[in-house]
């Protein structure tokens, strides 16, 4: 009975480690983050970005969600430009499960690994002083990827709302 009940922990901790994102930030201690209300996109960033233009929009609608939520309106005069960068890679996952039994093995079973990938992906977004052109925040978040069309957009969402949850940074 303790093996099922370790067994179903193990598969929701492996569920939910599978959805979550990993978020990360760093920022200039020298920015006076109160003094930024307005925003527009850096183009030439937006353009760089290696995804195709539908995933480019999801991402750019999330971030303008956000950012209106957080007090900010876009501007064509503005006070910093936000940038976004991506990165995508196979990440290989190796099992080792062993069966018992007569016969071979180190225990007395059978042992077979089992090996899985899965895209992950990283989104970095750039906050960029407008004026003096000087980047004052990253935030990035890594986790995997779909390929299901009716969950991109949730799952961007989720990317974007949690790197986006670190700004303004909590000075201490």
């Amino acid at each position: 009975m303790k093996t099922i009940k370790l067994l179903s922990l193990l598969f929701i901790v492996t569920l939910t480690s599978c959805s979550s994102v990993r978020v990360n930030a760093d920022y200039d201690k020298k920015a006076n983050f109160d003094s930024y209300k307005t925003y527009a996109y850096l183009k030439s960033g937006v353009d760089k970005a290696e995804i195709s233009d539908l995933d480019k929009k999801r991402i750019l609608h999330s971030i303008d969600e956000v950012m209106v939520s957080k007090g900010f309106t876009k501007s064509d005069n503005p006070d910093i430009l936000v940038s976004i960068f991506t990165q995508e890679r196979e990440r290989v996952n190796v099992y080792q499960n062993y069966g018992f039994g007569w016969g071979w093995g180190p225990w007395g079973g059978i042992g077979f690994n089992n090996v899985t990938s899965t895209p992950e992906g990283t989104l970095f977004i750039d906050f960029i002083d407008a004026k003096n052109k000087e980047l004052i925040w990253q935030g990035q978040g890594t986790g995997y990827l779909t390929e299901n069309v009716d969950k991109k957009d949730q799952r961007t969402k989720e990317f974007v709302s949690k790197i986006l949850a670190q700004y303004p940074p909590q000075k201490k």
